[in-house]
């Protein structure tokens, strides 16, 4: 792999910004509020010339009343889009702020006006549903009304469902956007660096091979999450809450049992891919041990987690790492790389750190009349390589699956992360079929097994954070902050084990994670699709080229079919019991193969 020598801070993306002005016709923020009057229009109009009928409409009517009401959802979510995205690369400009909470406070009174539709669809009956379901009319929407059937039981009153939807600007997505802004505008004052760097910057020198250094990044980034700390802890504490008594009303047993029924995954299915991860944290901790061992370290600290292995340290600037992802998606299918090519060269990515731009990187999918976005913190490390590569995936999943339309375009989070790991593996595999050096072969397996670590391993372990947390509102009352971090020290200790230490800084660091916040529950999502994901990838080892046209039929399907049903499209059965176990095992043969290319290199 050929590196960059520059500075770490020149990355090459500096100039990388997306165009999102194509969502709202370039008219910026009168584009939005000009969608938003138009939907609402249209929500009015479709109430008073449908509302009342739904009950008992035959298949090719209640078939175009959904037609209307997904143009008015496409209309909503691209305003929606312009002005998250622009909020995202800075959250510290009070107008975009602004905008971007008058578009929840209209949405929210767009959900409201349309409250009705999804409650008569909900009340037809289960006879007459299953009979209207099997006509061709309904077979674009066959599976988005299934779904909406399922949550029967949970449905309350259209009064109330008018209320909760009208209160949220100013309840749930108020605390979200509060949590966004104070973690958005954390500075870290390393030592070595003349002015404060963002948030993301401070925690890459976390990769770092010099322990001291990675010391002095964690020490100062424990020091940079103080101001706020008692303030991240009551919005999450306030959401813990919210989401205790949203399931209280609509009668969900546990509190991820919403987000399971979301996913289309039953709260024991669920359980069984947790139990399954937890049962083999011996493979993080053998890997530790081992880190341990090549880096010279009796026991790790948690500073040490990501901590280089590679002999040098390698910057990859942006036009070199945009070579490697695009030539990786060319090895699996022109088709995709195609489609990759446009990502990079037509301004659908924003890429740069800056200040008060959010943490983090994610796709944002728009609408299916338009083109998706990724978001990045580009740093030029060899792991920002595997999130470009990641990221492309999500958008080329958003990209193919366009043709089924608004409510089924995205799949359920349990497969939302298939097509970016896979991504991923591929340019991964690509990467260390250019390698013949055995140190470099050992640093390239290392990157990928803590890939997989950190999204199997460590995001089953924020699920049982999660999980720990919501018990604990739930049966003690308020968190203080003390009682987040014991669970957040107990629940990372059991998965390190006795191969790292946490220390008291780490204590605090639950507080800027954002899925907890915005999407709570999400975490398991990420080990549900890199497990998925890598056995579909050992499916394409199997058959080569013939598996290509099955995987871009499961992309373009979207969210259109149950997950098994989509397990299916790649031969993968997502109901089998030591389906998990077979994943689990792929990272477990990783691992073994960078025991030997560490032998190898002379590095244990």
């Amino acid at each position: 792999m050929s590196t960059d020598t520059h500075a770490p801070e020149a990355t090459g993306a500096e100039g990388v910004a997306w165009d999102i002005g194509t969502l709202v016709d370039g008219e910026g923020a009168a584009g939005v509020r000009r969608l938003l009057d138009e939907a609402l229009q249209s929500a009015r109009t479709l109430t008073a010339e449908v509302k009342g009928t739904l009950v008992d409409a035959d298949a090719p009517t209640l078939a175009a009343a959904l037609d209307r009401l997904a143009e008015i959802y496409e209309q909503a979510r691209r305003a929606g889009s312009f002005a998250s995205l622009d909020f995202a690369v800075d959250t510290s400009d009070p107008a975009r702020g602004a905008l971007m909470q008058e578009v929840s406070e209209r949405s929210a009174a767009l959900s409201a006006e349309l409250v009705w539709f999804d409650l008569e669809v909900v009340d037809i009956d289960d006879d007459r549903a299953t009979a209207l379901l099997d006509e061709p009319a309904l077979a674009g929407y066959r599976h988005h009304l299934e779904n909406l059937r399922a949550g029967k039981p949970h449905v309350l009153s259209e009064v109330e469902e008018r209320l909760l939807a009208t209160t949220a600007p100013t309840g749930r997505q108020a605390w979200v956007r509060l949590f966004t802004e104070q973690t958005s505008a954390i500075q870290v004052d390393l030592p070595d660096e003349p002015e404060p760097v963002p948030l993301d910057a401070g925690l890459s020198r976390l990769l770092d091979p010099d322990r001291t250094t990675r010391k002095a990044a964690a020490e100062a980034v424990t020091e940079a999450l103080q101001p706020g700390l008692r303030t991240r802890a009551y919005v999450f504490n306030t959401l813990l809450a919210d989401r205790r008594i949203q399931d209280e009303l609509r009668g969900y047993p546990s509190w991820i049992s919403s987000w399971n029924l979301d996913n289309e995954a039953s709260d024991e299915s669920v359980q069984a891919l947790v139990d399954a991860v937890v049962a083999r944290y011996d493979i993080p901790q053998r890997w530790y041990r081992l880190k341990a061992r090549v880096l010279g370290i009796d026991t790790l600290a948690d500073y040490d987690r990501n901590a280089s292995v590679a002999s040098t340290k390698a910057t990859i600037g942006w036009s070199r790492a945009t070579e490697i992802v695009r030539d990786a998606y060319a090895s699996f299918s022109p088709e995709l790389a195609e489609v990759v090519g446009r990502f990079i060269d037509e301004g659908w990515i924003d890429a740069p750190t800056r200040p008060g731009k959010r943490g983090g990187a994610f796709c944002s999918y728009t609408v299916p009349g338009h083109h998706p976005y990724v978001f990045l913190n580009y740093t030029a490390t060899p792991g920002d390589v595997m999130t470009l590569a990641h990221e492309l995936g999500h958008g080329l999943h958003g990209y193919l699956a366009r043709p089924q339309g608004v409510f089924e375009q995205m799949t359920p989070l349990t497969l939302a992360e298939t097509a970016s790991v896979f991504g991923e593996t591929v340019t991964f595999e690509r990467l260390l079929s250019m390698v013949d050096d055995a140190d470099e072969r050992f640093a390239l397996l290392a990157q990928n097994l803590e890939g997989n670590i950190a999204t199997v391993f460590r995001q089953v372990s924020m699920n049982r954070f999660e999980d720990a947390v919501h018990t604990h509102r739930r049966e003690h009352g308020e968190l203080s902050t003390e009682d987040f971090a014991d669970h957040w020290a107990r629940t990372q200790g059991d998965l390190f084990g006795d191969a790292m230490e946490v220390t008291d800084g780490y204590r605090s660091w639950w507080s800027y994670v954002p899925h907890f916040i915005g999407t709570p529950g999400y975490v398991y999502a990420y080990a549900y699709g890199q497990l998925l994901a890598l056995s579909v990838y050992a499916r394409y080892v199997e058959r080569g080229d013939e598996f290509v046209p099955k995987y871009l039929e499961l992309l373009a399907a979207g969210g259109s079919r149950w997950p098994e049903d989509l397990g299916r499209i790649v031969d993968c059965n997502l109901t089998d019991p030591g389906f998990w176990d077979a994943g689990l095992a792929i990272i477990d043969t990783k691992l073994t193969e960078a025991e030997q290319a560490a032998a190898d290199a002379g590095r244990i």
